[in-house]
């Protein structure tokens, strides 16, 4: 750092760049993940529930299941689609399906099949 013309440290003009074109490009995230936050819907799993239970969506959007369980581990599992199921979800962890067509997907949990739910998609 230089001193400017008070005797204080001032930052190098390479610093003071950098930080407006870092300002910058936070701001384009921000608008960039508001934008496609439109486009995505949460089901979070706790309590060895889904929540909410059914969900309605638009075609196109996708759905992220988010594990916030302490200790338990759990998958989703569309029986009615080949058996499509996610890989085991640890506490914290995410999946994400996007539903492309209209119709009803039911799905409950891999090894807790008294834990269901239902994504509704519109067009």
């Amino acid at each position: 750092m230089a001193l400017n013309a008070g005797g204080r440290h001032a930052p190098a003009r390479g610093a003071l760049n950098w930080a407006g074109t870092a300002r910058s490009t936070c701001a384009a995230l921000v608008f960039v993940a508001g934008a496609a936050s439109a486009t995505e819907a949460e089901v979070g799993i706790q309590g060895m529930r889904f929540d909410p239970p059914t969900l309605r969506v638009k075609a196109g959007t996708a759905v992220v299941w988010v594990n916030r369980e302490k200790r338990t581990n759990h998958s989703v599992r569309f029986e009615q689609e080949n058996d499509l199921e996610s890989d085991r979800l640890f506490p914290g962890e995410t999946w994400r399906r996007t539903f492309e067509r209209p119709g009803a997907y039911p799905y409950r949990c891999g090894p807790h099949p008294e834990m269901r739910g239902l994504i509704e998609v519109t067009e």
